[in-house]
């Protein structure tokens, strides 16, 4: 089920569903939901505090109801990510998520998030830039193509300039094809971590036949191989149609200490898969991302390096 688009004067709820809030994030996200047009509402509890989280799993799941509940709130934006959403899984009215379809954005720790409501409302969500990350031109259309200004038919998504001018001196954002080939599947993955960590529950993803795509941040490359083996054992890379990596940031041993390349552990992994495969595609914990909607349709070009959107992902 698509959620309606977002159009100009929208409500759009701010939440907090991991890592306790600051004043700065509250701020930052605030500004750039106005700058796209639309109008923040922050949640109850989002200045909440228990321990590492934003509040108490009930006050965190209290407002996710309270603003799917409030009939102006035509979106839900995670402020920022951090650790502690799959805590709330087990208590979400999916019922409830799924009789009134609201867009729900976010990344990182919010991959729980979009692969329960995918798993247990059938709901497209969106995976793309928390609301206190730093907006770009590039992920501000690319936002807007998906989300406002949906057309009609294919919507292809191509690499971020930038990250192609940064490659030749950064190796997180060099593109790599390890499988050739096409594939279609509908989209489905988030963050590696936390994508791994739900294998074998019941929010776990499922990606028979889909499009698996994995990002990840500040994780060794022995622990990218490690979260990717689980995976490729749970039969989610095999079963896969096909896998796209986004960007590892700082995902590289550091300088003078020994280990694998990041490359070497993604190329097996990824090549194991033996379905078309790609990483370096533009999303992840960077500035300039994709909007990938979960749930939608897409072709993956392993030689053009490119995704395409086969139908709109709002109605």
């Amino acid at each position: 089920m698509k959620p309606p688009r977002l159009r100009p004067g929208d409500v759009v709820g701010l939440f907090a569903s991991a890592t306790r809030m600051t004043e700065a994030w509250i701020a930052s996200a605030m500004t750039s939901v106005q700058a796209l047009g639309l109008q923040p509402r922050l949640a109850p509890n989002v200045r909440a505090v228990h321990g590492h989280y934003a509040g108490t799993v009930a006050q965190r799941v209290d407002d996710l109801h309270a603003l799917w509940a409030d009939p102006e709130v035509r979106a839900l934006w995670s402020i920022r990510g951090g650790a502690g959403t799959a805590q709330l899984l087990p208590h979400l009215d999916y019922a409830a998520m799924r009789r009134d379809p609201k867009a729900l954005l976010g990344f990182s720790d919010v991959t729980a998030l979009h692969l329960a409501l995918l798993r247990h409302a059938r709901l497209v969500s969106f995976h793309t830039l928390a609301g206190s990350s730093t907006f770009s031109p590039y992920s501000v259309q690319a936002l807007r193509a998906v989300l406002m200004a949906p057309r009609g038919g294919e919507l292809r998504l191509e690499r971020s300039p930038e990250h192609g001018q940064r490659e030749a001196t950064e190796p997180a954002y060099r593109t790599r094809t390890v499988r050739a080939g096409r594939a279609e599947g509908p989209l489905v993955g988030g963050n590696l971590s936390v994508l791994s960590a739900l294998v074998g529950t019941p929010y776990g993803a499922q990606s028979d036949g889909a499009l698996l795509f994995l990002e990840d941040v500040g994780e060794l490359p022995y622990r990218i191989d490690r979260m990717l083996m689980q995976l490729e054992l749970a039969g989610l890379t095999r079963g896969a149609a096909g896998v796209i990596g986004g960007v590892f940031r700082d995902c590289e041993h550091p300088p003078g200490q020994p280990g694998m390349a990041l490359a070497q552990a993604i190329d097996a992994r990824f090549g194991a898969a033996g379905v078309p495969a790609v990483y370096g595609l533009s999303f992840g914990h960077v500035r300039d991302q994709f909007t990938l909607p979960i749930g939608v349709r897409a072709r993956l070009d392993t030689e053009a390096r490119t995704l395409t959107l086969l139908e709109p992902a709002v109605d």
